[in-house]
């Protein structure tokens, strides 16, 4: 389906207040769209903090859990972080999410880490990819209070005051408030009434390795009262998602294209739940692919004239987990 396609159902479902569910990549090429009482279980299984469509299965993964990494070598990322800093440099873009793919090995199948995954968005598609974000998209109530929470900054939590590290590193501040002002331009071209609710708070989240800490803010607005008869149009508007792709969205978009020299596909594109009067939604990150038959985990970050290639590169890596139960 193409995009005014995917468009016209959402807008057509919303108005009948019918769940759905859609699944959209990153250069919205392939959007996906299907009626909530049509997925098959068999084949696409999800997990919209805590709404469902398979029961729940208690899954433990091993004490011996492998994953192993097969990341770029430094000297391709580097490459493509100075292609980034020469855009930033001449004013093309602000901040530029750089992200590479990093060949895995493990013992578990696609359907074992989505079951023994933590996280609030979670996506098992087809044995092809497997999903377990801690990031919102766009959540939507009732009465059309629309919220994003864009989540930028990450830092290992055993490092000595590791929030107040974060917290008060330049080139993190710079960072954040670039995306939350890009976000809350955003939701002012579908919103009323736009502001920033909470600024740079601190989430935890447990991986396989480390406990690791990371910033998020909220932004809010009012939609109008019949939002669910365009509600593929407000999605849509706000794509790309800013935390996953930077600004200005429209040059910058193309530095990433230019600059990683791969296809993204599905990985930091968006998906979600409308129950027939809200919506949630998530940002496809923690993201795992299978290709060709071997695992292939996408990762990344935002990229600041302040940034440093050797912690950007180990940024990539660290990101490189699976958050279990």
């Amino acid at each position: 389906m193409n995009c005014d396609t995917i468009i016209h159902k959402m807008n057509e479902s919303g108005n009948r207040k019918e769940p759905f569910i859609f699944i959209i990549d990153f250069e919205m090429k392939e959007p996906l769209f299907f009626p909530l009482h049509s997925v098959d279980s068999s084949e696409i299984v999800f997990n919209f903090n805590g709404v469902s469509n398979s029961p729940i299965i208690p899954f433990e993964a091993p004490p011996e859990f492998l994953l192993k990494k097969h990341q770029v070598p430094y000297e391709v990322y580097q490459k493509a972080f100075e292609n980034v800093q020469h855009h930033l440099k001449y004013g093309n873009s602000y901040l530029v999410n750089l992200t590479f793919p990093t060949k895995i090995e493990t013992g578990l199948s696609l359907k074992d880490i989505y079951l023994c995954s933590k996280a609030k968005y979670k996506l098992l598609f087809k044995d092809k990819f497997v999903v377990f974000s801690p990031e919102i998209f766009v959540q939507i109530s009732e009465d059309g209070i629309i919220s994003s929470y864009p989540m930028k900054g990450t830092i290992d939590a055993a490092i000595e005051n590791a929030e107040e590290v974060i917290l008060n590193d330049k080139k993190e501040y710079a960072e954040h408030c670039t995306i939350v002002d890009l976000i809350r331009n955003d939701l002012s071209m579908v919103a009323k009434d736009v502001f920033v609710d909470k600024f740079r708070y601190i989430d935890k989240i447990k991986t396989h390795e480390k406990e690791l800490l990371q910033v998020s803010s909220r932004i809010c607005g009012k939609l109008g009262a019949d939002y669910n008869k365009k509600i593929g149009d407000i999605i849509f508007s706000l794509l790309p998602a800013g935390s996953v792709s930077g600004a200005p969205k429209k040059k910058t978009v193309e530095i990433i294209k230019e600059s990683e020299g791969y296809d993204r596909g599905y990985y930091t594109g968006v998906f979600g739940y409308f129950d027939g009067a809200k919506l949630d939604s998530g940002v496809m990150i923690r993201f795992i692919e299978k290709i060709n038959g071997q695992l292939f985990y996408k990762s990344g970050g935002g990229i600041t004239i302040y940034s440093d290639p050797k912690l950007e590169y180990q940024e990539l890596i660290d990101k490189v987990y699976v958050p279990f139960v």
